[in-house]
């Protein structure tokens, strides 16, 4: 089963992604940015996977977060309906789709790293972990924004869906702190299930 759950996500994974890319609503270019996380990490993890293993936890996360990817590459982020319905329903002025995939930003990536760190490394389990692996994340998250502001650079019009700003002059930063809660939420929240899922590879 251990083999089997990681082998199941990448099938459902590879339905969503040809899905996806199946009448997107806005440009060729836009889905292929938002989709780009996913195009470029799966093909390792799977090629990686004899010599690294991860936890089904990490394997879960990772599964989840190429879901919000992928749902929001095909609408791109300022059309995606959920967010229009949170809209709607909280009374926001802009959609923020956006913001649940920075806080997922955090999120898995504050895992990945933690489990690398404490496999990989003498690094034990305690604050230097948390740490470390907390400023993984935010690096992360940093590194995107400025990919978000090169692609604008390169090309203004075609990337403005991708950067997903819809006029807020503030989305940099509130981006980067929604992935600080969510890093934060991880590690308080999932520290322990996540040494359990971790158990269960070293075993």
């Amino acid at each position: 089963m251990k083999q089997k759950f990681p082998l199941i996500l990448l099938i459902l994974l590879s339905i969503a992604f040809v899905v996806s890319a199946i009448d997107i609503q806005d440009t060729w270019l836009t889905w292929l940015l938002e989709s780009m996380p996913v195009i470029i990490t799966v093909p390792i993890l799977i090629f990686s996977y004899k010599k690294f293993t991860f936890s089904n936890f990490a394997y879960l996360l990772i599964f989840i977060h190429s879901l919000l990817l992928l749902y929001g590459a095909h609408y791109s982020y300022a059309k995606v309906p959920l967010g229009y319905w949170m809209e709607d329903l909280f009374g926001f002025t802009r959609n923020n789709y956006d913001k649940i995939g920075h806080f997922m930003q955090g999120f898995g990536p504050v895992i990945y790293a933690r489990e690398l760190f404490l496999r990989c490394t003498p690094m034990n389990r305690g604050r230097w972990a948390s740490f470390a692996s907390f400023c993984v994340a935010m690096t992360v998250s940093a590194l995107y924004e400025i990919i978000e502001w090169a692609a604008s650079m390169t090309n203004p019009e075609d990337t403005e869906a991708f950067l997903g700003m819809q006029g807020y002059i503030w989305d940099t930063q509130t981006d980067m702190f929604m992935c600080m809660i969510g890093s934060l939420l991880a590690l308080t929240l999932f520290s322990s299930l996540h040494d359990k899922s971790m158990g269960r590879v070293e075993a």
